[in-house]
């Protein structure tokens, strides 16, 4: 079967194209600047060089025309038609409490995905754009959803509930959701191939560290707790997120700074987080290079990002009554010996430690703990468009047996 995974952002759309024997990656894209000026395509088939196509790409359906352009190219297309393409799978930030697991896209599909819209106001509209692209120009061809909070939807009520009367939650579904589920997911599953063990038998420390970041407890192959919340703001500090935060500061600022509640919104998730610390970058390079020539605050953005993710890992051993290895992936995860060192630094008690020399490599799948430590630590590679992929692959051969 060959897979077209869309992910689809307000003015931009990522996608790969899949053939799922042997889970090759055919040719792969991004448009960017969706509705606006300067709009571009950037389409990369595997082993060549990357085609940039400028071009008026007014909507996501014009873009996802345009993919479908490319993919089918004479000069550097990799498939003959799109009749070619056996099934679509999407990303889907936010599936609510209704979507447990990647589905089928129906009609009521759609009706729930726009319902979450409400909790994901800045996710799932786009969405739902790039699904309903999709359907109108390959309407005969299954579409699949794979959401991102799928699989944190194993986490027991006394992790993902808050402190508020408990018919806000009933009323409203307030509760902690969780985020980049397919990434948790798949570097668990690598990392228990890894050991030669199943993730049923494991206890694992899952660190998504990029711009945004999480953590999740992953316990005998089920999500039992993570970092971000009702909203991906919550959790760590981040490129541009605040994180958690003393829920009083927020009326304090409305008031001091004279802001409503939409101007709150785009201060804690825009504005604040590592670059407000640091007064910088939301860049972790930039932030390293200032610290070596002796940036105080720069330095001290390093240090809080390391210390939270460090005080995480230590709640997650105590919840899930210990663990058998942790494991770092993203942007920032998988290239940045630095910060991995600096994390992992007072963690031995855990019956681990970092091997310095394996430790310097960057973004190759690997374990970088010393020989016989009990605690492992991994470096795994995300690769959340092949998870969207087999979700999609199985949901057509189960329910369409394609």
């Amino acid at each position: 079967m060959i897979i077209f995974v869309v992910n689809c952002g307000s003015s931009s759309i990522k996608y790969q194209l899949l053939n799922m024997n042997g889970e090759q990656v055919l040719a792969k894209g991004l448009i960017e600047r969706i509705g606006m000026e300067g709009s571009v395509l950037k389409h990369t088939p595997t082993g060549k060089y990357t085609v940039d196509i400028s071009a008026e790409i007014p909507d996501h359906s014009v873009g996802i025309q345009m993919a479908l352009d490319a993919l089918t190219n004479e000069e550097y297309g990799v498939i003959d038609s799109m009749d070619e393409i056996d099934a679509v799978g999407h990303r889907v930030v936010h599936g609510g409490e209704r979507f447990t697991d990647s589905v089928l896209i129906s009609d009521d599909v759609l009706n729930g995905i726009e319902a979450c819209a409400e909790i994901a106001p800045l996710h799932n509209p786009p969405n739902l754009y790039g699904i309903k692209a999709c359907m109108r120009l390959m309407y005969n061809t299954p579409q699949v959803a794979v959401f991102d909070t799928a699989f944190h939807q194993t986490m027991p009520k006394v992790a993902y509930l808050y402190g508020l009367p408990y018919e806000m939650y009933v009323k409203y579904g307030l509760r902690r959701y969780g985020f980049h589920g397919t990434s948790h997911k798949y570097v668990a599953q690598q990392a228990a191939e890894m050991m030669g063990e199943h993730m049923s038998d494991l206890r694992f420390i899952t660190c998504h560290l990029g711009n945004g970041a999480s953590i999740a407890a992953i316990k005998y192959g089920k999500s039992i707790d993570t970092s971000m919340g009702y909203t991906p703001l919550e959790g760590l500090v981040m490129g541009t997120r605040s994180g958690e935060i003393d829920p009083a500061i927020i009326p304090f600022l409305m008031e001091k700074e004279n802001m409503n509640a939409q101007q709150i919104d785009d201060y804690l998730n825009r504005r604040r987080g590592i670059l407000g610390i640091s007064g910088l970058s939301s860049d972790f390079r930039d932030l390293e290079s200032a610290a070596n020539r002796g940036d105080e605050r720069s330095q001290l953005a390093i240090d809080i990002f390391a210390y939270k993710v460090k005080k995480y890992i230590g709640g997650y051993v105590a919840a899930m009554g210990g663990v058998d290895a942790i494991i770092f992936t993203a942007g920032l995860g998988e290239n940045s010996p630095f910060m991995r060192d600096k994390i992992c630094n007072g963690l031995e008690y855990l019956g681990t430690r970092i091997d310095p020399e394996l430790n310097k490599l960057r973004g190759k799948q690997m374990e970088i703990s010393i020989k016989r430590a009990r605690v492992k630590i991994f470096v795994i590679p995300t690769n959340e468009e092949l998870v969207i992929a087999r979700d999609t692959l199985n949901i057509c051969r189960r329910i369409i047996k394609l």
